[in-house]
């Protein structure tokens, strides 16, 4: 029997897609990206000279020991923290040299961000969380609200829509955070353990969203875990250790 979560997104899949399966041409660019941190009178190599090449719509699982570089490199592709060295491009746009201005419009505008611990707010029920991102690029309210149901019916939510979030299981509330990273239509989607503070049968329900997504090509996905299951469903493997990329490994084309 088809879940719901298959079902709604088989209606909704169309909801946002600018560009198309086919569409391989590059999105993320690192040219020997480097970051420091001092620790006393140490230098730590949290990532040392990496380069590599993400495409548009990729799906990619990092994965890697604690304290390999994973954190530093999802927060320099998330315009969060700046490289000591190197080059970092997304989507065009020269990271590693633009100013804080353009960054938070970067953020606002081109990433939806996943975390571990969700990160919604308490205050808000499922269809105010999702509306929130495009609130604050100032769109109308009422087209805020349609495309945040568009998401939520994606993510197999619709009958939760005015619940709050103490109201919802763990699967169900990154279930919501997902859809909030998917409303504004972000070029890059980053999930910092989507799946780690989940139980299983949850673990399933958003393991097979991110699949879905990673399957129709909505955006270029980025997950960052330690699970066997969503390493598999990625289309893209990068192993990290002591701040390097040791492994890349891509499914092969059908």
């Amino acid at each position: 029997m088809q879940s719901g979560v298959s079902a709604t997104m088989e209606k909704s899949v169309r909801f946002a897609r600018g560009v198309s399966l086919a569409d391989k041409t590059g999105l993320i660019s690192l040219k020997n990206l480097s970051r420091e941190y001092k620790s006393g009178a140490r230098t730590v190599h949290a990532l040392d000279n990496v380069s590599v090449e993400i495409a548009r719509n990729e799906f990619v699982a990092i994965r890697g020991p604690s304290g390999c570089g994973k954190s530093t490199l999802i927060h320099l592709l998330a315009g969060l923290d700046h490289p000591t060295s190197g080059e970092i491009f997304v989507d065009g746009l020269a990271l590693h040299s633009v100013d804080d201005a353009a960054l938070t419009e970067f953020r606002r505008r081109q990433v939806g961000l996943v975390f571990q611990f969700f990160n919604l707010l308490p205050t808000m029920n499922v269809l105010e969380n999702v509306s929130l991102p495009l609130l604050l690029q100032g769109v109308a309210p009422a087209e805020a609200e349609q495309r945040a149901e568009q998401l939520i019916e994606l993510v197999g939510l619709r009958e939760r829509a005015g619940h709050f979030v103490h109201q919802l299981s763990g699967g169900e509330q990154q279930r919501t955070a997902i859809a909030r990273a998917l409303v504004h239509r972000p070029a890059l989607v980053i999930a910092d353990e989507p799946t780690g503070n989940l139980d299983s049968h949850s673990a399933a329900s958003v393991m097979e969203l991110l699949e879905k997504i990673g399957r129709e090509a909505m955006t270029t996905l980025i997950v960052v875990t330690h699970s066997d299951d969503v390493a598999r469903a990625a289309s893209r493997g990068l192993e990290m250790r002591d701040g390097k990329i040791v492994g890349d490994s891509s499914a092969s084309p059908s």
